[in-house]
């Protein structure tokens, strides 16, 4: 996992002359369309299947490394994340139905109601870290302006989530290359304003779907820093991204219990 390690330089390179210009802006309308292509672009039509290794930081203990498998129907909001690595996780899992997300813990055989705030095996990640992108379905947005994030040009964002939509911050920024449509930087907040977390994607990558027709992207590296513990990080590398159709069974309790056995 050295490959993991935790380098500045590839957000520091994100990180300079961010000065909004006030001679671009985007109007309600393209705003709209503009989270309406992010989340097009992420979704599949069929099935989706990700390894996926994590590598958590945490002030005061050792380093941690998980390896797990992602699965989604994007088509009706299904989505579960199996524990591989290592062996003190192994099996346990979460599973989103119906707009709960659920807990399974192996050691115990329980299941836990757990909220969008849930940190995930304890890392800084959350549920949407892993899953298809619903910027236009959770949040309304306003134009800040055009910027410079690096080498590249940004629409930058603040959006604020929809009334009774449950997301795990109701409150973003997002710096959204111009050219791409892809997301490279994001800050969280709680409802009293405070910044939870920032958020890069320096990486993104893209694979052919049959049943769509054309390329779904997902994100190839997140590095994700904790801005209430400061020394905490984690870094999340999507691996073997699969779009083959699933198990007709696999989104079920009993599924992901079997696999723990």
């Amino acid at each position: 996992m050295r490959s993991l390690r935790f380098a500045l330089p590839l957000v520091l390179l994100l990180v300079v002359n961010l000065m909004p210009s006030a001679a671009f802006a985007l109007s309600d309308a393209e705003l709209k369309s503009l989270l309406q292509r992010i989340d097009e672009r992420q979704r599949s039509t069929g099935d989706y299947k990700a390894r996926v290794f994590i590598h958590t930081k945490e002030k005061g203990k050792d380093d941690v490394a998980y390896e797990a498998a992602i699965y989604r129907r994007d088509d009706n909001d299904k989505f579960m994340i199996l524990f591989l690595k290592p062996k003190a996780e192994r099996g346990k899992g979460y599973l989103r139905m119906n707009k709960n997300l659920w807990l399974y813990d192996p050691t115990v055989g329980r299941w836990d109601r757990r909220t969008e705030r849930e940190r995930i095996a304890g890392t800084d990640s959350r549920r949407a870290d892993f899953d298809e992108s619903r910027l236009a379905e959770e949040y309304d947005a306003v134009y800040v302006g055009e910027e410079k994030l690096g080498r590249f040009t940004v629409h930058h964002l603040k959006l604020k989530a929809k009334e009774g939509v449950d997301v795990a911050y109701p409150g973003l920024e997002l710096w959204i290359d111009a050219e791409t449509d892809n997301v490279l930087k994001s800050q969280e907040f709680a409802a009293s304003s405070k910044l939870m977390r920032t958020v890069y994607t320096p990486k993104w990558m893209k694979v052919f779907s049959e049943t769509k027709k054309e390329f779904v992207w997902y994100p190839g590296e997140i590095r994700i820093y904790d801005e209430v513990e400061k020394d905490n990080s984690t870094v999340i590398v999507m691996k073997s991204v699969s779009l083959k159709p699933l198990p007709s069974n696999i989104f079920t309790k009993a599924w992901l219990e079997g696999k723990s056995r």
